[in-house]
């Protein structure tokens, strides 16, 4: 265990370095390179692998590791991170490229990506059957690039309780707050609820800067109304403060946003949330108008058009 591991190294005047469990990241986009960054900062050794290399330059020169397949990276390190887009890529870097196989015994598998309550059903299913000696904790996070980047992540864990203690330096390096949920698969539901609140609150933003504008108000007469009072979010201020200044580069893109909410309708299982089916239907749009890469705060732009 890394406890037996931490004594060990402090009475033979070990680094911090030395005692650290391996973590593999697979996946580095915007959120698995601020995660991978902000391991590294805390000391954390890491490897990263990703489909295209390129994305793993920078993060080599910070002193990680990189790996030329998942099952290299996986063979390497005792925990090991999925952080990308949907199901499918999931399941081929766990089984067609190997990584689940190449576990060693012992290994934690922690699963960050976004991919509902069906997603994850399937994920459990297959280390039950073909892994049993490694530990699945299922762990989306709350939180967008510059977040990820910070180490300022909400992580929504949710596993085996011998594992917390392993993780631990992991996730309070890339997490601000950790919240440990109950057993696999809870983590995933209380992502798609949180992701629910966020779809809702975006929209709150971006209807109201469509309609003020369709209505001749300047968007910084609806700042200075808002600023200050209990109806706006921090969250929401900073949207509005990059809207102001037509800044849309993508924070947390809107065909990703859009994944999330079909994610929660699917889990939903009923055709009772109207107003977030609208609002899917409505995100549908300003992807098929070619939105989809902007930050999710781009429908405003739809909207006005």
């Amino acid at each position: 265990m890394l406890e037996r591991r931490v004594a060990q190294a402090r009475s033979g005047g070990a680094t911090l370095a030395e005692i650290q469990e391996t973590v593999a990241i697979l996946g580095i986009g915007s959120m698995g390179h601020g995660m991978a960054a902000s391991a590294l900062r805390a000391g954390i050794p890491t490897i990263v692998w990703n489909r295209t290399s390129e994305a793993t330059k920078d993060l080599a020169r910070l002193g990680a590791e990189t790996a030329e397949t998942p099952a290299d990276a996986a063979s390497r390190a005792q925990i090991v991170v999925t952080m990308v887009t949907d199901t499918d890529a999931v399941m081929s870097i766990a089984g067609d490229q190997g990584m689940l196989a190449a576990l060693v015994p012992g290994a934690i598998w922690v699963q960050m990506s976004t991919i509902g309550v069906a997603g994850m059903d399937r994920i459990v299913a297959l280390v039950d059957s073909q892994r049993r000696d490694v530990a699945l904790v299922d762990a989306p996070v709350s939180g967008s690039k510059d977040p990820a980047e910070r180490g300022e992540l909400t992580i929504f864990a949710s596993g085996p309780e011998e594992t917390h203690g392993r993780l631990a330096p992991f996730f309070e390096a890339v997490g601000r707050r950790t919240i440990w949920v109950g057993p696999v698969g809870t983590g995933t539901r209380l992502k798609l609820v949180n992701n629910t609140w966020l779809a809702f609150a975006s929209e709150a933003v971006a209807a109201s800067v469509a309609l003020a504008r369709r209505l001749g108000l300047p968007l910084e007469t609806l700042v200075d109304a808002l600023a200050g009072g209990p109806l706006l979010s921090p969250w929401q201020a900073a949207k509005l403060s990059r809207m102001a200044a037509d800044d849309y580069t993508a924070q947390f893109a809107l065909s990703l946003a859009l994944k999330d909410v079909r994610l929660a309708l699917e889990a939903a299982d009923t055709d009772h949330f109207n107003s977030l089916s609208s609002l899917a239907d409505e995100w549908q749009r300003a992807v098929d108008a070619g939105f989809g890469d902007e930050d999710l705060t781009v429908v405003t732009r739809a909207l006005e058009e």
